[in-house]
Parts: C-alpha cells; structure tokens; sequence
C-alpha cells in the first residue's frame, strides 16, 4: 500500500513546500505597490500575506510587521515557506538557495538566486 505521508520530513516543511509550490504560480505576474492581488499585482507584503491567506496562514500586512512575526530562524536553518526579511522588504525561502519575491515595480514577481542579495534583518518561520 502506498502512504501519502513522508516520514523524512516534517510536517512544516510539507505545508511549506505547498506554499511555495502555490507561491510560485504567481510568478510573472505584476507587482504594485499596496496591492495583495497575485495576479493583478501585489507588493512585497502584500504577496506573502495573500499566499499564506490561501493556506488559512493570518500574517501580517506590511513587511515590518512580517519582520516580527511568527518565530526567528538561523539562516543555516530555513526551510521553504520561512520568510526572509530585508530592510522594508520581504521575500519567502524556497529552498536550495532561492526567494520567491514580489520584488519590483520593473520585476515583478519573480524567482532570485540569493537569499542574501540584500542585507537580512530577520528570517521568520510563520507557522
């Protein structure tokens, strides 16, 4: 009989790599400043909260609040689904040393390949 579940992993980074899978359905799409839409446009904070929002996940809204929530994590210890906070901005672990963003105005949503591209303040486990 198959199982569904993984024993080598745990629950949270299960539910985190569904949140990343759906996170990343959104990329390409527009960002805007304010905005918490995933396909008309979205700000940094905007797209986390409203990703996690799917998840029945209440995070919140803007990316300093975002820097203080849930509990902080090493770098050397995130798992897909943490939240990586910068100064006034914020992006989500994907794992294998990449963020999936709300990054710019001229970005959009996007995949990057450093998590430390800009300096981290705080790296958040929400759940």
């Amino acid at each position: 009989s198959s199982s569904s579940s993984n024993s080598s992993s745990s629950s949270s980074s299960g539910s985190g790599s569904a949140v990343l899978a759906y996170a990343q359905r959104f990329v390409g799409n527009p960002y805007k400043w304010g905005g918490t839409s995933l396909t008309s446009g979205a700000d940094c904070s905007g797209f986390v909260q409203s990703v996690y929002r799917h998840f029945g996940v209440s995070i919140p809204r803007t990316s300093a609040e975002q820097a203080s929530f849930g509990r902080e994590i090493a770098y050397e210890e995130m798992e897909p689904g943490d939240l990586v906070c910068y100064p006034g901005h914020v992006a989500m672990y994907i794992g294998g040393g990449r963020i999936v963003h709300a990054r710019s105005a001229k970005a959009g949503i996007r995949v990057d390949d450093n998590p430390a591209y800009r300096t981290i303040v705080s790296i958040r486990r929400p759940w």
